[in-house]
């Protein structure tokens, strides 16, 4: 069966402006440098990568709520900065997101109901028809019909982002975005909502972007991994591969801070990455990650790698890769 591309990204770059200096010289935040991928039909990509890697940036280039500096977001063959206004309504219908903390999403003084309405008022639904398609919704993600005069306040943070969930699913979606979808969860209650985010995807064919930095999430539920670094993306590819043979220094090192769940994991020693993040304001040459590389050289330093595809697909930006190109 061949891919059907959803979203298509072809070096995508997003930059932010700063100005500094009495001569009003300007400089730029690099949030989003050079980033190509596709995320086919049906398909559940992981995206990792420490605060400041340019994730939440990319994910709102996505999302249409900042335009990219180059390039453009491809969505169903459609070129989002050139769409029609239907176009651009279709978009709105097909794509919806759910943010970490449900509880600061959700409007305390209304009720369950209007929160999970709220969405297709917006888009002309009459109330009546509305207000059926909100209960069918709170059907889908498992919760009882009696909360939907419930409020906020009323509800365990789990049942909260079930409710952002349903009022995500309410417009028939075709794509997700997930932005740390159960970081602000418990243990137990994560495995549930990621439990009935899978059964969700089957059973409506729903494509999934999930920003998160927990690998076990990752590891749980993607079906690829995306890592970014300081704008980069450095890795992709598939979720077992990436997880168990990483390529690229930084991946191996965000494997190494990852909490081992089972005991009988820990093997090897671990080696975990020295240095601090680096700043999107002030980039190294080169390539980003050479400060805190183990395996830095000078051409490192000087020169920045492209992009190598491995023989299984596996995609890494790293020169100790690059007499292994095949594409």
């Amino acid at each position: 069966m061949m891919n059907e591309p959803v979203i298509e990204l072809n070096n995508l770059k997003k930059y932010f402006t700063i100005s500094g200096g009495l001569r009003g010289s300007k400089s730029y935040v690099k949030a989003v440098d050079g980033v190509t991928l596709t995320v086919d039909k049906g398909e559940i990509i992981g995206l990792v990568g420490e605060s400041g890697s340019g994730k939440t940036t990319l994910a709102r280039v996505l999302l249409n709520l900042t335009k990219p500096t180059d390039s453009s977001v491809v969505f169903n063959g459609v070129n989002l900065s050139k769409a029609t206004r239907k176009e651009m309504e279709k978009f709105r219908t097909e794509v919806a997101v759910v943010f970490q903390d449900p509880a600061s999403n959700l409007n305390p003084r209304d009720t369950v109901m209007n929160s999970i309405m709220r969405p297709l008022i917006l888009h002309g639904t009459p109330k009546k028809i509305a207000k059926q398609k909100a209960a069918e919704s709170l059907e889908k993600v498992k919760m009882d019909s009696r909360y939907l005069n419930s409020y906020p306040h009323q509800l365990s943070g789990g049942q909260l982002q079930r409710i952002a969930i349903a009022r995500a699913l309410v417009l028939n979606p075709k794509v997700m975005i997930l932005d740390e979808p159960t970081s602000a969860l418990d243990i137990s209650v994560q495995a549930q909502i990621l439990n009935l985010l899978l059964d969700l995807q089957e059973n409506l064919n729903l494509t999934y972007l999930v920003i998160t930095h927990d690998l076990n999430v990752i590891r749980y539920i993607s079906d690829r991994i995306a890592v970014m670094y300081l704008g980069k993306l450095v890795e992709l590819g598939q979720t077992e591969e990436v997880i168990k043979n990483p390529k690229h220094p930084y991946t191996e090192g965000l494997m190494a801070a990852s909490p081992v769940m089972d005991p009988h994991d820990r093997t090897n020693e671990k080696h975990l990455m020295q240095g601090d993040p680096g700043s999107l304001i002030n980039l190294p040459t080169g390539c980003h990650f050479h400060p805190r590389c183990p395996y830095c050289t000078d051409r490192c330093k000087n020169e920045e790698p492209q992009n190598t595809v491995l023989a299984d697909g596996h995609q890494v930006s790293c020169f100790r890769y690059e007499n292994e190109y095949i594409g």
